[in-house]
């Protein structure tokens, strides 16, 4: 750009590109010879380009200042990070995908403050997870579009009287266009802290799903069982499996969304333009991205291996009275019957069978029922089993197999998969 305005010659242009093209040979072979006296990356690079052509090189930071050199950097860093989160993510919701697939009609206890609330499908459950997932690959994209404008001619914070074409420059890095603001240009770091808070809402979901991995696989659910590629052994209890990757998962989203937080407090006490404050935003940032997709990989390589106990899941389903609400639905469906009065019945005949120590509504006796309510018939009672439950629940969004089996072929089409 600089060549094509006039500002460089000819010459001197073609003689630096050819210079920093041999520079970045020598780093990326280490041998760059890097010397702390010269401060940072920048004087580092100039001077040695100085050394390879001459007074040319000193012509290298001409209508530039390393303040929007960073912001320009940090933002294609930050820009490829979020496209590999987005791959990451997407390759996790495949994971799920298939496991939902094979376990659309596997019945398992849904819960509400962790007790067990009505009969679903695991097909169904592990969809949620996929559902949440997709808002957080558009966030991603939207922080990645957001982000999409050159800070690159912002010089210091000024500008520059130089007469540099910031158009051609940001086509040429991918951007959208310049940034319209250069004091904006350098001092901004919302799209970091956007990125990075996409991140942690993203891990609070990855956490979600690690935390249920460890109750799921836990002797008192039994539910599931890790493989041994991502559970390991107790030092003294030979006995044990313990979900280590599931528990760091729920470390690192921590440590994210507390890097999060650390960038955000950085940024609000800075006056425009510039200060060195903002050095801290790249370990920060760096850190938050590492340990991002670590933890989407592992919960990628745990939820492709686990499995899954159905009799475990489907016992669980039955305690607790789960399809109690089933029995509420078919009074006001077939009697008429407020749902207000049918959910006072429905308690009733739960308390009629904890007094008779019967584990589930379908085995009591239909005398018992009609004691409470005497137009409840066995067509009542038929429907009151985890199966019959899970299979009604047809509404949009729905657990019953048949609906789990329709998002699950959305989900291919949309993640371009096949499951066959």
């Amino acid at each position: 750009m600089l060549t094509a305005t006039g500002i460089l010659t000819q010459a001197d242009g073609e003689a630096i590109q050819a210079g920093l093209d041999a520079i970045e040979t020598e780093i990326e072979a280490g041998t760059f010879p890097f010397s702390v006296e010269l401060e940072d990356i920048h004087l580092n690079i100039e001077a040695r380009l100085t050394e390879r052509i001459g007074d040319a090189g000193m012509r290298l930071h001409t209508g530039r200042s390393r303040n929007d050199q960073v912001a320009t950097d940090f933002r294609l860093w930050v820009r490829g990070a979020l496209s590999q989160a987005h791959e990451a993510l997407s390759g996790l919701m495949r994971v799920l995908v298939v496991q939902a697939n094979c376990h659309g009609d596997a019945i398992m206890p849904g819960f509400t403050h962790l007790q067990t609330a009505q009969p679903i499908t695991l097909g169904h459950h592990l969809l949620a997870y996929v559902e949440m997932f997709e808002r957080d690959r558009i966030r991603l994209v939207a922080a990645s579009s957001h982000l999409n404008e050159s800070p690159l001619g912002s010089a210091a914070l000024a500008g520059t009287p130089f007469p540099i074409d910031r158009e051609k420059t940001a086509q040429s890095l991918g951007f959208d266009r310049p940034m319209a603001n250069s004091i904006d240009g350098v001092a901004s770091r919302d799209f970091a802290m956007e990125a990075l808070n996409c991140l942690a809402i993203s891990g609070v979901h990855l956490s979600r799903l690690a935390e249920e991995v460890v109750l799921w696989t836990s002797p008192q659910f039994g539910f599931a069982q890790l493989s041994d590629a991502w559970s390991t052994g107790s030092s003294i209890m030979p006995q044990k499996r313990n979900p280590d990757a599931a528990e760091l998962i729920r470390a690192k989203v921590a440590r994210i969304a507390s890097n999060a937080h650390c960038l955000m407090m950085i940024v609000k006490a800075l006056p425009l333009a510039y200060a060195k404050d903002l050095q801290e935003d790249k370990a920060l940032t760096f850190e938050a991205f590492e340990a991002y997709l670590l933890c989407v990989g592992a919960m990628a390589g745990m939820m492709g291996t686990i499995v899954f106990n159905r009799p475990a899941m489907r016992k669980a389903a039955t305690f607790g009275y789960s399809t109690a609400t089933d029995l509420a639905d078919w009074l006001v469906q077939n009697l008429n019957m407020p749902f207000r009065e049918a959910h006072h019945v429905t308690g009733a005949v739960v308390k009629a069978a904890e007094a008779a120590g019967i584990g589930e509504l379908r085995e009591v006796p239909l005398t018992t029922f009609q004691a409470i309510e005497p137009r409840i018939t066995m067509e009542a009672i038929a429907l009151l089993s985890v199966e019959a439950s899970v299979a009604s629940r047809t509404s949009y969004g729905g657990t019953a197999p048949v609906r789990v089996k329709e998002q699950v072929a959305r989900w291919c089409q949309s993640l371009t998969m096949n499951t066959k």
